[in-house]
């Protein structure tokens, strides 16, 4: 993969997170695939904590960070490195700047060899991802995808 990081949205709405974290649910999919893709950076965000019951829940946020970090550690990411946040991106809660919406949110930290970060937002979060190192010393490499042979041609 060429990406960096990953960003896995995860709804909160009732209902919704319990689909997605099932057995076959997207969220566990696209959590392993990007695992499996080498994407060795990932960032969570719990979205539609405006549509929790009751609205921005404490509770349904840790309920949700706990199934998740379970989950994602089993694949192979560290939950120490993730920066989980909520969010609500319809009414642009914590995307940004931080919101008066969740004042029990004290933000989120990430542990790591490279130097630990913490921050509020999923902007901040995004603003944290360490580039990779690139092997631009080393000679170049190009994948073939078929060769061709053609007739009368070298």
């Amino acid at each position: 993969s060429q990406a960096d990081c990953a960003v896995l949205i995860v709804a909160a709405g009732v209902g919704e997170f319990e689909a997605g974290i099932s057995k076959n649910g997207q969220t566990r999919e696209h959590a392993l695939l990007a695992y499996t893709l080498g994407v060795k950076q990932l960032i969570v965000g719990v979205n539609k904590m405006d549509s929790t019951e009751p609205p921005y829940s404490q509770k349904r946020y840790e309920e949700i960070v706990k199934e998740v970090s379970t989950y994602i550690k089993k694949i192979g990411y560290n939950p120490d490195t993730v920066a989980f946040v909520p969010i609500s991106g319809w009414n642009g809660d914590n995307m940004l700047e931080p919101s008066a919406n969740m004042p029990w949110f004290k933000g989120w930290k990430v542990t790591r060899k490279d130097g630990n970060a913490s921050g509020t937002t999923l902007l901040e979060a995004l603003d944290c991802i360490l580039p990779p190192t690139r092997p631009t010393d080393k000679p170049l490499r190009l994948p073939l995808q078929d060769v061709y042979k053609i007739g009368g041609i070298g």
